[in-house]
């Protein structure tokens, strides 16, 4: 069966403009708990004596290692911050400790599969004008009360990048989404002026090949959704999240798609892949 796309023209001209779209009730009540059960299930087995490693936007260059670098293609666990006291411990329990669960959800968990590869989200891709696309990392993101660290503004092809760029984020919300406990925030139309930055990978690890711009606060707006909402990021678009102080979580899974029609993956991308990613469609 063919892959026909979903969107209107009104909400492909909004997209167009701003650089984001909030799709309502994207995902069932039945899909939402089957994704948050599986995420309970997986962090039940999951033996945090291990190993430790925090995820951090804003020290990113020093936290990131090769258990990082391996979750590509893996089912990997990443703690906040402020989850550990000055001896290491963990101050909560590990399903409250954690800040994602990435990169590779969409090929290895069979209910995360089955949404990533769902026909609405073909759909959606199809209507963006995708040829060929790929989901090239999925995260589930807990954005835990209390600690849930902050998301400093950044673009998403910065990180994912393709020559020329096609990276598209999908964010569901498993929560609803509010100001109070760090929802999604956008400058918009920011996608307009390209590409600042891209995140390197090289002999020396990985970085920044410029510095961040400052960028006004004035300028943002939030972007609070209902659970089962999508929202869909264009790959240049500047947004950010805040710190959750509140007592409430803010759980999502995210989805970046890229095509594999008609450009090129970056080799000096984070992501090295061993093994191709398989296509959703090709048209």
């Amino acid at each position: 069966m063919g892959i026909v796309g979903n969107l209107t023209p009104n909400q492909l001209q909004f997209f167009e403009s701003e650089g984001y779209l909030v799709l309502e009730s994207f995902a069932s009540t039945d899909e939402i708990r089957a994704l948050r059960l599986k995420m309970e299930q997986l962090l039940d087995q999951f033996d945090c004596s291990s190993r430790a490693s925090i995820f951090s936007t804003k020290n990113q260059q020093h936290t990131t290692d090769d258990h990082f670098f391996a979750s590509a293609e893996k089912i990997s666990f990443f703690f906040e911050e402020k989850a550990f006291d000055h001896d290491g411990n963990l101050k909560q329990p590990k399903e409250l400790s954690i800040n994602k669960v990435g990169h590779a959800l969409h090929e290895r968990d069979p209910v995360f599969r089955s949404f990533s590869s769902s026909e609405k989200v073909s759909s959606l891709l199809c209507s963006l004008g995708y040829k060929r696309p790929v989901v090239i990392q999925s995260m589930y993101i807990f954005k835990q009360p209390g600690i849930g660290g902050e998301v400093v503004p950044h673009q998403d092809n910065s990180f994912l990048y393709t020559n020329p760029p096609t990276c598209t984020g999908l964010w569901l919300a498993l929560e609803d989404a509010t100001i109070t406990n760090g929802c999604l925030w956008a400058i918009p139309g920011s996608h307009k002026n390209g590409l600042v930055r891209r995140f390197i990978r090289d002999e020396k690890g990985v970085h920044f090949d410029k510095p961040s711009p400052s960028y006004d606060q004035k300028d943002f707006v939030s972007i609070e959704v209902k659970a089962g909402s999508l929202v869909v990021i264009h790959g240049d678009l500047i947004h950010q999240s805040f710190e959750n102080k509140s007592s409430t979580s803010r759980h999502a899974y995210s989805l970046h798609v890229v095509d594999t029609d008609g450009c090129r993956w970056a080799e000096d991308n984070w992501i090295r892949r061993n093994v191709e990613p398989e296509p959703l469609y090709a048209l």
